[in-house]
């Protein structure tokens, strides 16, 4: 086998249309998006700056740019991590042949890796960008954070990004420092806390000093083990918002409970574990489950990310493949050389066919969950910026082919500001969202072309910083519309009146091709027809698709 290979295909009967749903890249959706041209050439230089959001000039109202969006994953690991499989030719292929447009590699920290796989990895990172040349692709970590779980670190490619990540691993991975645990009952839990504060800091200051180009942090699947605890997320956020920008609103692994696959009690996301001693004891039970694919704090209207949008801070969410091992392929790892270890070499050997299906929960990048990115040009920082303006969001199963949402004044007649941003009104203002979908035009790769049969507005209030850094409800949020668009295709558009009262407050959407869902977490009042966790291994991915977007914040003057 070479690099160059891909492995066996999840489901040989899928059409090769249908492998591609999106095309051969992203330039019709620039064209179309009338973005594509000197500004938008194709080149991956990591030399592109991206203008910052308009601040606005001091006046009620908002004006964004125009954007195209670009669809990526920024979660995957190949051979360079420990538990893995594939080569990153073999993911950066995959992710193209799904659409994608930039991927993040993030492999997992542990002594090998920072002994000789960082450096290993960069070289083949910088042969899968030869080889994918309109594919963004970054290097990144997966890393330990001291006291909780783990996240993804990724740098703008230049000269230093190895060098960064190298250091902040050995530096500042709880892993390697022994700095895991973070109970209530472990005496060290202060320490290893304030070590992730520090940490992050630390990667505020390389970005200032102009020592890398750019850097990102989001929190991976923050409640698979419930040790991500409320006040940790916001220490993390206030240590360098401009860094620490957000968190996995779904997590991999979602083909983990395709019924006869894995067991009996197999959960989507493999969020298959209980309390511990080291979580947060103020989570329920039930916060240990996926809900319709989605982590409890992503899913629950009024719960954990509501409660930190209502301190009327951007807080972003992301989903990603978390790839490992990819469900129904036939291929395994293959085997070390006699002395050979992956502490001593930093690498696993390359993986090896055996035209029997082998155990997995993933998809490959861009099969199933997308992170969409709203991008004024084409490059590496400007997905970063993308990003970091909160202009983000997701979908799984390929439920929509676009998504353009735009908040305005009804006394103005700009483009408004869109998810992420921020728009200034007065008192009683009267608001239209106009949310713009464009309805699945193919298959998806499991051949099903996808529906979308409701969308859902949440609207929540903005009080300010929270006095318990621990709570994690929102009691004022909630579903405020909900708008059944079965039957609707191509492209329309929604325009939803709202009117701004006497304090300021965020919307943000969610909607699902309705073939499941019941009472939300927090009860009817607040979400009548919410996502709900499947039974233990019966869940199938593909029969429950949902997008959530990133929230609009409204900010009313003397509120």
């Amino acid at each position: 086998m070479t690099e160059q290979q891909l492995p066996a295909w999840a489901d040989p009967s899928v059409s090769p249309a249908a492998l591609d749903p999106q095309g051969v890249s992203r330039r019709g959706l620039l064209r179309r998006a009338g973005l594509f041209g000197a500004a938008f050439a194709l080149s991956s230089a990591a030399t592109t700056r991206t203008p910052a959001l308009a601040a606005g000039d001091g006046r009620p109202g908002g004006e964004d740019p125009r954007l195209a969006y670009l669809v990526g994953d920024h979660h995957v690991h190949s051979v360079y991590s420990h538990d893995a499989k594939y080569t990153f030719s073999q993911l950066a292929a995959a992710g193209a042949k799904y659409g994608l447009d930039w991927m993040v590699f993030t492999e997992h920290s542990n002594f090998g890796h920072a002994d000789f796989g960082a450096a290993l990895e960069h070289g083949e990172i910088l042969r899968a960008r030869a080889e994918n040349p309109r594919q963004l692709i970054f290097q990144g970590l997966e890393w330990y954070i001291p006291a909780a779980e783990h996240c993804t670190v990724f740098t703008a490619p230049g000269p230093h990004e190895v060098d960064v990540l190298t250091r902040f691993e050995r530096a500042y991975d709880g892993k390697l420092l022994a700095y895991d645990k973070g109970g209530p009952a472990d005496a060290d839990t202060a320490r290893n806390e304030a070590h992730a504060v520090k940490a992050i800091k630390w990667l505020a200051q390389q970005r200032r000093s102009g020592y890398v180009d750019d850097v990102l942090v989001l929190a991976n699947h923050p409640m698979r083990l419930g040790i991500d605890s409320p006040h940790e997320m916001r220490n993390w956020r206030d240590a360098a918002p401009e860094i620490m920008i957000g968190m996995e609103g779904a997590p991999g692994a979602q083909g983990a409970a395709i019924p006869g696959w894995r067991g009996t009690n197999s959960i989507r996301g493999e969020y298959e574990n209980k309390p511990s001693a080291q979580s947060w004891p103020g989570y329920p039970t039930d916060a240990y489950l996926t809900y319709g694919g989605f982590d409890w704090a992503t899913a629950t209207v009024g719960g954990l990310w509501d409660s930190m949008l209502a301190e009327g801070r951007l807080f972003s969410v992301t989903t990603n493949s978390d790839a490992h091992r990819i469900v129904f392929d036939t291929w395994k790892n293959g085997d070390w050389q006699p002395g050979q270890t992956f502490d001593s070499t930093g690498r696993l050997p390359d993986p090896v066919n055996t035209d029997t299906p082998q155990p997995g929960s993933d998809f490959w990048p861009g099969q199933f969950s997308r992170t969409h990115v709203g991008v004024t040009r084409y490059g590496y920082r400007a997905v970063m910026a993308g990003m970091r303006a909160g202009r983000v969001w997701l979908d799984h199963g390929h439920l929509l082919d676009g998504l353009e949402v735009r908040l305005t004044r009804d006394r103005d007649r700009g483009r408004g500001v869109t998810l992420g941003g921020r728009l200034r009104v007065r008192k009683g203002e009267k608001l239209t969202l106009n949310v713009t979908v464009t309805t699945a035009s193919r298959p998806n790769p499991q051949g099903i072309l996808p529906e979308l049969a409701q969308v859902d507005v949440i609207r929540g209030a903005v009080r300010g910083p929270v006095a318990d850094r621990d709570t994690w409800k929102a009691p004022d949020t909630r579903v405020v519309r909900t708008q059944d668009v079965s039957g609707r295709t191509g492209t329309y558009t929604l325009r939803i009146p709202l009117t701004a009262g006497e304090e300021s407050f965020y919307v943000r959407l969610r909607g699902s091709d309705g073939k499941r869902n019941g009472t939300g977490y927090l009860g009817a009042s607040v979400d009548p027809h919410g996502p709900v966790p499947h039974a233990p291994g019966d869940g199938d991915p593909w029969a429950d698709t949902w997008f959530y977007s990133n929230p609009v914040f409204v900010d009313v003057e003397g509120a």
